[in-house]
């Protein structure tokens, strides 16, 4: 366990959490971060329910055993198979004075907000689509709005072997967005982190007039004001500008490509997670 100073965590099934670490960071640079990557058992797009859960929980432990106060689940598949069950049976048994946040209602109230067709496309995991997590927020906030969601299996596992920028993954992309542009959509949904490093492929796909909402940028802004409403929660944060980034495989694209995720150069420890 680390001493002292406390963290926020933020936790992913790779490394493309680490762009909306990125964001985090951009709007609170003063703070300590720990990031976790679970590179030795993704995609998590593609497991059970109840595997998403137990995996999630064991990363939620490591990290308050680093000293984090609030943990981010960055990871889309956690936020929509995990979040709630941990929150509610969870925290309150093991850690009843420590938060774990998701990005699904992040991302849909800024889909909610900017739809004006009210056609909103989401392209995620196949644990996120079936989840239909996406589809109950977006309902929730709005019971007009269509949702049409594609499941992109493929996406992760180009990502993560550094074949974003393949004919493979154009093809891929082209497949996943074709029933969703037939839709008419005004909004597309990045539903997974490692889908940022695809934005401007995407953009550049279904035209300028579709606004893509991303966690990228948006999980920062979030999260700021979450502090500023959660005072006794933000008096705990050490400001000491630590970042720390962890990994449960170390590999040489975690770094190469974890770094381009980032905007700046990582060195990643590897965690034992159970």
């Amino acid at each position: 366990m680390r001493r002292g100073n406390k963290y926020i965590g933020v936790f992913d099934s790779g490394f493309g959490g680490l762009d909306v670490l990125r964001g985090i960071v951009k709007e609170l640079p003063s703070y300590n971060y720990i990031y976790l990557g679970d590179t030795a058992r993704l995609p998590y797009g593609n497991r059970p329910k109840e595997t998403v859960y137990e995996f999630t929980k064991q990363a939620v432990d490591f990290l308050f055993r680093q000293n984090c106060e609030l943990i981010i689940l960055a990871c889309n598949t956690a936020s929509s198979d995990a979040l709630r069950k941990i929150q509610r049976e969870y925290l309150p048994k093991k850690y009843p004075h420590k938060k774990v946040l998701g990005v699904l209602i992040p991302l849909s109230e800024e889909a909610v907000k900017y739809t004006k067709s009210l056609k909103v496309g989401v392209i995620a995991t196949v644990g996120t689509v079936q989840s239909k997590s996406f589809l109950r927020e977006l309902k929730k906030l709005n019971p007009r709005i269509e949702v049409f969601q594609e499941a992109c299996p493929l996406l992760v596992p180009l990502v993560e072997t550094g074949k974003q920028n393949s004919k493979k993954t154009d093809l891929a992309l082209k497949k996943y967005l074709k029933p969703l542009l037939k839709e008419n959509i005004d909004t597309l949904v990045l539903g997974c982190t490692h889908y940022g490093i695809l934005e401007g492929q995407i953009q550049k796909m279904i035209g300028p007039k579709i606004k893509i909402i991303s966690g990228s940028e948006l999980v920062g802004k979030k999260l700021k004001d979450y502090l500023s409403n959660h005072k006794e929660l933000e008096k705990k944060l050490g400001k000491g500008k630590a970042r720390v980034f962890y990994s449960t495989k170390l590999t040489a694209n975690f770094t190469k490509l974890g770094s381009k995720f980032f905007g700046s150069n990582i060195i990643a420890r590897k965690a034992v997670i159970k």
